[in-house]
């Protein structure tokens, strides 16, 4: 795949970008320490208020893109939606947890420590229970997904966010042996969904309202298509400027982190994509139906693992290398679903 059209070439090369903050973060980390613990100060109630506002940019713009009206048209394509909602809440996020448990406690047991091996659990536990929202428009557009039913199921998906996210985190992470404060994770959802949420639904209503839909969706939105890669490359900057220490003295933990979240990607990617092809469904909603589950919403993951616990964590860096790896394995998901297209009906 030379030229990927349909992505925007931030998008198409956010793995570069990332690895670029990736080296601006540690080195800022190691030659301007007073950086970080300038950052460290500005907190209330445990969260970051830098990176709450970084944050912000991030979703705010995604969630802009959501109608929540087209949830009324589920009953339309119930085959799809079964299946990505059964994925993406019923078995994405246990798998997760049997992989990265399998990995971290098992595999790299001999040269992992069990508290950093828990912190890893969490954050890919994070990543697992949080399917993806706005880059799977981006896939379900370079496999000819429906556009509609793609629309609904990231809706459907948002909303199912707002009641299953706490639950299903804090039940993982009691079994992994990882205490979690109930209040505090309530607390990151509110923050980091329910606020930019409730937000971009007001600004949807009121700008439609007043000034028609195609100024909405060719005027304003437009106006936000760097704003969510920029929040996230500031805050990888941010993050890693804490980061540094740790992975300079252990460069190799990037890769043992990326191992098992690739695993999982794939995984779920031909769970959904089987489930829809035995189900005889039409390609254009089995590719984004499979796409969604595969992909994760990063940057609610990584929110919520820097309140949860810290800038320096195992978690927080595990949502990361989420981050990092994403791009590229979904290009290569992509490609795949497009050749295999012609099996489909």
């Amino acid at each position: 795949m030379n030229k990927v059209q349909g992505i925007s070439f931030f998008d198409r090369y956010l793995s570069v970008w990332v690895a670029l903050c990736i080296g601006a973060g540690i080195a800022v980390g190691k030659y301007l320490p007073q950086v970080p613990e300038l950052l460290n100060r500005w907190e209330y109630a445990n969260v970051s208020l830098p990176i709450a506002v970084l944050i912000w940019v991030m979703i705010f713009p995604m969630m802009l893109k959501i109608d929540f009206g087209s949830v009324l048209n589920a009953v339309k394509m119930p085959n799809g939606l079964m299946i990505t909602l059964s994925v993406n809440w019923l078995i994405k996020p246990f798998t997760m947890f049997g992989i990265a448990w399998l990995f971290f406690f098992v595999l790299y047991k001999a040269f992992m420590p069990t508290e950093l091996a828990s912190e890893y659990l969490a954050g890919a536990v994070l990543l697992g229970a949080a399917p993806c929202t706005a880059m799977v428009f981006v896939w379900s557009h370079l496999t000819k997904g429906d556009p509609a039913y793609t629309l609904v199921q990231v809706a459907l998906n948002d909303l199912v966010i707002l009641i299953a996210f706490v639950p299903i985190v804090s039940l993982l992470l009691g079994i992994g042996g990882i205490l979690i404060p109930w209040k505090t994770l309530l607390l990151s959802v509110v923050l980091f969904v329910v606020i930019p949420l409730a937000m971009s639904v007001i600004t949807r209503k009121l700008l439609v309202y007043r000034k028609g839909l195609p100024y909405f969706e060719h005027t304003f939105i437009p106006r936000f298509k760097s704003t969510t890669i920029v929040g996230l490359l500031l805050t990888l900057i941010i993050i890693f400027s804490f980061q540094g220490e740790i992975i300079l003295k252990n460069p190799i933990t990037i890769l043992l982190l990326a191992i098992p979240l690739i695993l999982q990607t794939f995984l779920i990617f031909f769970i959904a994509y089987g489930w829809a092809y035995k189900w005889k469904l039409a390609h254009r909603i089995a590719a984004p139906a499979a796409l969604i589950g595969a992909s994760n919403f990063f940057e609610l993951a990584v929110a919520v693992a820097i309140m949860l616990f810290g800038f320096d964590s195992g978690a927080t860096l595990t949502t990361v290398v989420g981050v990092l790896v994403e791009v590229p394995v979904m290009l290569a998901l992509v490609k795949y679903a497009n050749g295999s297209a012609h099996k489909f009906i």
